[in-house]
C-alpha cells in the first residue's frame, strides 16, 4: 500500500485530544509502517504507523507517536467522525480512519490476544501479542467501543470484559504501566485492574510496547469525580459540620490510604527496594531547592515562603537516609477508581514528560502520598471557587470556603493516618515508630507536598492564573507546621 502522506498526518494530529504538541510549531519528519495487516475475513486493512514529530520552537526536540489507521475502498459513514484522509494506492482510493474508533479494526487486536491464550504469545504481522497466561480466556464475540475523555492515550472497551489502552506517545523500552501491572497482577493485588496482556513490536532492534489489555471495571467511578461530588454535597448546605454532612469524604480517603499502602507493600516485594544513605537525602533536598529557586524567578508571590521552604529542604538534607522503591510516580485522584469492591489504583506510567528509564527509578513512597494530598486540596478548592454567585454575601462565601478547607483537611488527615497504620501493620509494628522516625516521615511528606505545590504554582501561572491561589495556600499551610 502507498505510504501515508506526512502532511495528511500533520493535519490529523492537531485535531486529536492526545497529541501533545498542539500550539507548538512542528512537522511530521518521518513516518514508518511498523505493522500492516491485509483485509481478511471481513476485517479491514490495518496499518500501524510510527510518526516522528519534530518541533521547531526554542525547546525543539522530537516525539514518537503511534497512529493506527484502518482503510476502506468505500467511505464508511459510521466512521465519519474518525476520518483521517484519503490516499491513492496504485489508482485505488483508500479512505483512512482512526482505528480506535473502528470496531471492525479493533477485532484484529482481540483476535491477537485470543491467539496468545495458552502459549502466552502470538504474532500478527510484526505485532507480538503477550498474555498473562493465567488470565481468563476472552470471548471472540466481544464488541469494542472507544472511551472518551482521555488526554494522552486512547482506550477502547470490549463490552464489560476488558479495556485496551493504546499508547499514543511512545518510547523505546519497557513501559512502566505494563511492567508494574504485570507484577501486581501476578502478585495478586486486589487494588488494581488486572492485566490480561500487551502488544509489542521491535523497531531497529529496540522494544516498543504499543498497547495493554486489562480487566474492565464495570462499576467504577473516577476518584476525582467522586471527590468533587462529595464537596458539592457538602457546600449545598455549608451550615452543617463536615463530619455531620453527607459530603464527608474521610471514610473513603482512609480506605484509599489503606489501598495505597497495600500496593506499595506489594511493589516492595516484587521490585528492588533499598535504604539509601545521607547522600540521597542531600541530593533530594538539592533538587527541590533548585526547582523552588527556578520558580521564584517567575512567581514573585513565592518569595514569602522561600525562607521556610529552604529551611524545610535543609531538614531533608540532614536526614540520615531514604527508603526507596518502585512507586506510582504520578498519583492523584484521577488515577484512582472506586468500585463496588473497593478502591483501584490505575495508570502506572509515571510522569509522562520523563523517559521510561527515569520513571522506573526507585523513589520514596511519600511522593505518592503527597500527590494524593494535593489532589484532595484541588477537589475542594475548584468546587469552592465555582459554587458561589454574585448575590452571595461575604459571610456566605467565607463559610463555604471554610467548609471546603475542612473537607480537604479531614480527607488528608484520614488518608495519611490510614496509610501509616497500614504500613505499620504490614511491617509487623504493633506500636507507633520511634519519635525520630516519625519526625523524619513528617519532614519528607511536608517536603514532597511543598515540592509538588511549587510545580503547581508554575503550571497554574502559565495555564490557569485564576487557580494559582490553590497551591500558594498549600505552601502557606506548610510554612505553618
Amino acid at each position: 500500500m502507498t505510504a501515508v502522506d506526512n502532511a495528511l498526518l500533520e493535519n490529523y494530529l492537531v485535531r486529536t485530544r492526545w497529541f501533545g504538541g498542539k500550539g507548538r510549531p512542528f512537522e511530521v519528519e518521518h513516518v514508518r509502517t511498523i505493522a500492516e495487516v491485509a483485509p481478511h475475513n471481513g476485517r479491514p486493512y490495518l496499518a500501524l504507523y510510527l510518526v516522528t514529530v519534530a518541533y521547531r520552537d526554542d525547546d525543539a526536540g522530537i516525539e514518537l507517536y503511534q497512529v493506527p489507521l484502518s482503510g476502506y475502498e468505500d467511505m464508511e459513514e459510521r466512521l465519519s467522525h474518525a476520518y483521517v484522509g484519503t490516499l491513492d494506492a496504485e489508482g485505488t482510493p483508500i479512505h483512512l480512519y482512526d482505528a480506535i474508533h473502528d470496531r471492525e479494526a479493533m477485532q484484529l487486536w482481540l483476535d491477537g490476544f485470543i491467539a496468545a491464550e495458552g502459549t502466552g504469545t502470538a504474532h500478527v504481522d510484526r505485532m507480538r501479542f503477550r498474555r498473562v497466561t493465567d488470565a481468563d480466556p476472552l470471548d471472540a464475540s466481544l464488541v469494542s467501543s472507544p472511551m472518551t475523555g482521555e488526554q494522552s492515550n486512547s482506550s477502547a472497551r470490549f463490552d464489560d470484559t476488558a479495556i485496551m489502552k493504546l499508547f499514543r506517545k511512545v518510547s523505546p523500552g519497557i513501559n512502566p504501566d505494563i511492567e508494574i501491572h504485570e507484577e501486581l497482577t501476578r502478585g495478586g493485588s486486589q487494588h488494581i485492574a488486572q492485566l490480561y496482556g500487551w502488544v509489542e513490536v521491535d523497531v531497529d532492534g529496540e522494544l516498543l510496547q504499543t498497547a495493554m489489555l486489562q480487566e474492565f471495571l464495570a462499576t467504577a467511578t473516577d476518584g476525582f469525580e467522586l471527590a468533587v461530588a462529595s464537596v458539592r454535597t457538602l457546600l449545598a448546605d455549608p451550615e452543617q459540620r463536615v463530619e455531620d454532612s453527607g459530603g464527608d469524604f474521610a471514610g473513603e480517603a482512609a480506605r484509599l490510604g489503606e489501598a495505597l499502602a497495600d500496593v506499595h507493600a506489594l511493589l516492595r516485594d516484587r521490585f528492588p527496594a533499598s535504604r539509601r544513605g545521607a547522600d540521597a537525602t542531600a541530593e533530594l533536598a538539592r533538587a527541590m531547592r533548585e526547582r523552588l529557586d527556578h520558580a521564584r524567578r517567575f512567581v514573585p508571590d513565592l518569595e514569602r515562603v522561600v525562607p521556610h521552604l529552604h529551611h524545610l529542604y535543609a531538614a531533608v538534607a540532614q536526614l540520615r537516609g531514604l527508603d526507596v522503591q518502585r512507586v506510582h510516580g504520578d498519583l492523584h485522584l484521577g488515577q484512582t477508581l472506586r468500585t463496588s469492591h473497593g478502591w483501584r489504583i490505575v495508570d502506572f506510567e509515571g510522569e509522562p514528560g520523563r523517559p521510561f528509564r527515569e520513571r522506573s527509578l526507585p523513589d520514596s513512597p511519600w511522593r505518592d502520598v503527597a500527590g494524593m494530598l494535593r489532589s484532595f486540596d484541588y477537589a475542594a478548592a475548584i468546587i469552592d471557587m465555582s459554587s458561589g454567585t454574585d448575590a452571595d454575601d461575604d459571610d456566605g462565601r467565607a463559610l463555604r470556603t471554610a467548609r471546603a478547607r475542612e473537607w480537604s483537611a479531614r480527607a488528608r488527615e484520614h488518608f495519611v493516618a490510614a496509610y501509616v497504620a497500614a504500613v505499620r501493620g504490614a511491617s509487623g509494628e504493633s506500636e507507633a515508630p520511634a519519635g525520630e522516625a516519625t519526625r523524619a516521615h513528617r519532614v519528607l511528606l511536608d517536603a514532597y507536598v511543598a515540592d509538588k505545590a511549587v510545580y503547581e504554582v508554575m503550571y497554574e501561572t502559565r495555564n490557569r492564573p485564576s487557580w494559582v491561589s490553590i497551591p500558594l495556600e498549600a505552601l502557606e499551610r506548610v510554612t505553618e507546621t
